[in-house]
């Protein structure tokens, strides 16, 4: 074979193997809603 239908291989093989190739992931991400804080006893006076 000549080189330039070795050249044109080679080539046509990169392109496949780049148009195949897996492109870059989607990155995905959970949000998590944080637990509620609990809120101190407010005094009210014991003998009310």
């Amino acid at each position: 074979m000549s080189n330039s239908i070795k050249t044109l291989l080679a080539i046509g093989l990169v392109a496949v193997v780049a148009a195949c190739a897996d492109t870059a992931p989607v990155e995905e991400y959970v949000v998590v809603d944080p637990a509620p804080i609990s809120e101190e006893p407010v005094y009210t006076g014991k003998y009310k």
